[in-house]
């Protein structure tokens, strides 16, 4: 019998055992919205300079935006970028 408690378990559960699995699946989270931004602006040809002026805000709020690692993205920016690309914003909250 292992003596590791860990060996068979979700990762999940590791991360709640450890406290982190709120900030591990923020992290997660914020990725996937970088990336998805990301990718809308490779397919419509805009830079982060013109994403800026269509948002009506500054580089430095898309480069936060973009930012992998800054979970502090707001739902309002979240959908002004996606409008100023041609998208919409569409959550959805499922059971955990």
């Amino acid at each position: 019998m292992s003596k590791n408690k860990h060996i068979g378990s979700d990762f999940d559960v590791f991360l709640a055992e450890q406290g982190e699995l709120e900030e591990a699946t923020a992290i997660a989270v914020k990725r996937v919205i970088a990336w998805q931004i990301e990718q809308a602006m490779q397919t419509t040809g805009v830079n982060k300079s013109a994403l800026a002026k269509r948002m009506h805000t500054s580089r430095t709020v898309v480069d936060r935006m973009l930012d992998a690692t800054d979970t502090g993205l707001t739902l309002e920016t979240m959908t002004r970028a996606a409008t100023a690309l041609g998208f919409r914003v569409r959550v959805d909250l499922v059971a955990a």
